[in-house]
């Protein structure tokens, strides 16, 4: 039977965010929504302040104006690990992976938060820590069956070819169990094959575990095929935030991003 996806109420709301580095402005007054439940994708050309926006969700970036709302709060100076703990998880553009770790210890590291034992029940690995190490190693195992990575997850990262860093780095970010997924070009520098694979992972998450994702991604195929909307950056400025079509058929966007058919 196939899964009804179901979009929800708004679970993000940034509203009058701009972001300055010195004199240089990487966002300016930029506002748009997050509704639990669905894929929004954000785009733009290098340098529009795409990874700039996934910073400031989840606490590496202060604004210096505007708002950000979360699950009804308005959130202040917030750090990436108080956002983690709220349940905002995040990849990176540049792999962040331990490369002489192996998969599965890689993506244990996604379950910290998960952890309650003190250092020295850690230590003699006894009570308390003996049954979290067992929860947080099942549902590590339930992630690395879901992405179909158990051939590799005794393999050092470092060993394994890009496109399957990618995913264990995908890995790491489920095993947080997240609300909100924060996808920061996930299929970049991916063949066609691999490519196909990532979509096909990112929407069964969407799907069967029905978290809320935010992908920033330049290969519009992908963009238009997957996101329910997008939002669409530009020198820092918000120039277009619709669905697919509205996007596909947006002038300013045509310019700016995709081309000017002639």
């Amino acid at each position: 039977m196939a899964i009804v996806r179901t979009i929800g109420d708004v679970i993000l709301k940034l509203e009058h965010i701009s972001l300055s580095f010195g004199g240089i402005k990487a966002l300016t007054d930029i506002s748009f929504d997050v509704r639990e439940g669905e894929i929004r994708a954000i785009i733009g050309p290098n340098g529009a302040g795409k990874s700039s926006m996934l910073n400031v969700i989840n606490g590496v970036y202060r604004p210096q104006q505007g708002t950000i709302t979360y699950r009804g709060e308005a959130r202040r100076n917030v750090v990436p690990h108080e956002a983690a703990a709220q349940g905002i998880a995040r990849t990176f553009q540049n792999i962040a992976l331990f490369k002489g770790m192996t998969v599965l210890d890689n993506i244990m590291t996604g379950r910290n938060l998960g952890m309650k034992a003190s250092l020295l029940e850690q230590a003699i690995h006894f009570g308390r820590a003996r049954r979290e190490e067992l929860e947080n190693r099942l549902r590590v195992e339930q992630v690395i069956d879901f992405l179909e990575i158990q051939h590799i997850r005794k393999t050092p990262v470092g060993h394994l070819p890009y496109g399957l860093q990618k995913r264990v780095e995908l890995a790491r970010a489920l095993a947080a169990e997240p609300v909100l997924l924060l996808l920061d070009e996930p299929m970049a520098g991916m063949n066609v094959e691999e490519k196909q694979d990532m979509c096909r992972f990112i929407l069964d998450v969407n799907e069967q575990y029905g978290t809320t994702i935010v992908l920033i991604e330049h290969d519009m195929g992908v963009v238009m095929d997957i996101s329910d909307r997008v939002v669409v950056l530009d020198y820092g400025r918000k120039i277009g935030d619709g669905t697919p079509d509205e996007i596909r058929g947006n002038r300013a966007v045509i310019d700016a991003y995709l081309g000017v058919a002639h």
